[in-house]
């Protein structure tokens, strides 16, 4: 038998995200409609050994208030105990995004640039967009060289309203 992925289901003002607890680490955070739900439940199902099962778990109850606050503006940094299910160079990208500040942009080139490998656009890109735990990982930040808002799994319009949030322009959440 494989070991429990536990899930619940969380609505956040800009769509619906799946969340997932794997032994006390998020793992999960992402978008319950996107292009690549089932390649991204497969990588981690197989990566991890596991099956899903929906069941509520402190770890997720922790996930849900921390967005909860981010949504409010009164979070800008999440804390929670993260686990990573990619190839090395994936987890490199998602390690990388994760020092992007609160309300800051940066291209994929800048990213390509910041992980010493400016050749690797494509990949980078690539990475980011198999990103499992969206928001948290804030894979949003990441946009065209052109200043252009560009792919999102979430939409771009969930894009364009998680900037906005960051950035404090007035937007209509609720």
């Amino acid at each position: 038998m494989n070991v429990q992925l536990k899930t619940t289901l969380y609505k956040s003002p800009v769509g619906e995200l799946i969340l997932g607890d794997f032994n006390n680490q998020l793992c999960l955070c992402d978008w319950r409609y996107r292009k690549m739900r089932q390649e991204v439940d497969t990588r981690i199902l197989k990566g991890l050994n596991a099956e899903f099962i929906e069941q509520p778990t402190a770890l997720l109850a922790e996930t849900q208030k921390q967005l909860a606050a981010y949504f409010n503006k009164k979070l800008t940094v999440f804390d929670l105990p993260l686990l990573f299910v990619g190839t090395d160079f994936q987890q490199s990208v998602w390690k990388a995004l994760q020092q992007i500040e609160y309300g800051k942009t940066m291209t994929y080139l800048g990213l390509s640039k910041q992980l010493n490998n400016p050749k690797a656009i494509r990949a980078v890109a690539s990475a980011n967009g198999a990103n499992a735990i969206s928001i948290i990982v804030p894979c949003h930040r990441i946009i065209g060289s052109n200043q252009e808002l560009v792919g999102y799994a979430g939409g771009l319009s969930s894009k364009k309203r998680l900037l906005e949030l960051e950035q404090g322009n007035q937007l209509e959440l609720f």
